[in-house]
């Protein structure tokens, strides 16, 4: 179990809203409320086992929420590496006018088609 949250984290830095850990418990209501917003189908059998997981859900983010992350910076990518690259050069030569033969109408090495709007 992760202790309550001491100092601000990042999330609340952005002015996101952060619940208390275990703060909230979904209910039936709750989660027949979410399947019709989301118009998703549950039955009457699933709901229950529905009801534990999204449960377990909502506690794995409350635990996630209570961690200090005030002093990770933020990062672009989680790997610290710069990615090979190939050189820069030309690996196909240009076949342009090759395909254009094929076009029935061809202006300033463009390919022109009917007008559709008037």
């Amino acid at each position: 179990m992760i202790p309550a949250r001491q100092k601000l984290s990042a999330a609340s830095r952005f002015h996101y809203p952060i619940r208390a850990q275990n703060a909230v418990k979904l209910t039936r209501q709750n989660v027949l409320q979410i399947a019709h917003l989301a118009r998703l189908e549950i039955g009457p059998g699933e709901i229950d086992g529905v009801v534990e997981k999204l449960g377990r859900i909502v506690e794995f983010v409350d635990q996630l929420q209570a961690v200090d992350t005030s002093a990770v910076e933020p990062m672009a990518h989680p790997m610290d590496m710069s990615q090979r690259l190939r050189a820069d050069e030309v690996s196909e030569s240009d076949h342009r006018d090759l395909y254009q033969q094929n076009c029935q109408s061809v202006a300033h090495g463009l390919y022109t088609v009917p007008r559709v709007i008037e």
